[in-house]
């Protein structure tokens, strides 16, 4: 019989702080006043919060508010030129493994992104969006979501990073945002992870311009 292997203690079971527990209880506070989870809901939540030992403790307690609030009418489609198929996407999903969303693709009001130890791409340089402004919910669990933005996008970011990163990369193109620019919304969390919002030039721009993403 072979040797039993050494491997690294899992991530997931570390011991968290009252810190990282006050950042979850934050963010089911949130949802609870957008009317996602009801307050017999929060209180039940925060109950399991406040108890949690470990990360591991805490993925079931905020694992669906990465879901949209706010499903595209079915009576509202999404405009869209007759020469380009266009198809929509409500969510992007990926578990240990790597889901893309590139090209030519349609993009509701809301939109979710969800990565357990996985990864997320979104690029909007081609999309199609049915809004001004767009919210996506981004949330990853050991893993990565990464928005790509043309350099008219204005984007607000408002995530909650618990031992990750929740922010915005470094542009490749500078930004050239106005009055009529399409507004994206990024909001979530990012568990021992990262969610990131990047401009980047058009696609096809040699990348000798754009250095290595």
């Amino acid at each position: 019989m072979g040797e039993i292997e050494n491997r690294p203690p899992d991530p997931s079971q570390l011991r968290i702080s009252d810190n990282d527990r006050q950042k979850v209880a934050e963010v089911l506070r949130e949802a609870a006043g957008e009317g996602r989870i009801d307050l017999e809901e929060l209180d039940e939540r925060l109950e399991q919060t406040w108890g949690a030992k470990t990360y591991a403790d805490l993925v079931p307690i905020t694992a669906d508010l990465h879901l949209p609030t706010h499903p595209q009418p079915a009576s509202a489609p999404v405009p869209r030129p007759s020469h380009v198929p266009a198809v929509g996407h409500a969510s992007s999903t990926a578990i240990m493994g790597e889901c893309k969303r590139q090209g030519v693709w349609s993009v509701p009001e809301h939109h979710s992104a969800f990565a357990l130890m996985g990864s997320v791409l979104i690029d909007l340089r081609q999309a199609q969006l049915s809004a001004h402004t767009t919210q996506i919910n981004a949330s990853t669990i050991m893993g990565e979501v990464k928005i790509i933005v043309p350099a008219h996008f204005h984007v607000v970011i408002d995530g909650t990073p618990i031992m990750g990163e929740f922010g915005h990369g470094k542009d490749k193109t500078p930004a050239e945002v106005g009055p009529d620019s399409p507004v994206v919304r990024v909001r979530g969390m990012a568990m021992m992870g990262s969610v990131t919002v990047q401009r980047l030039p058009a696609p096809g721009t040699p990348k000798k311009y754009l250095g290595t993403y």
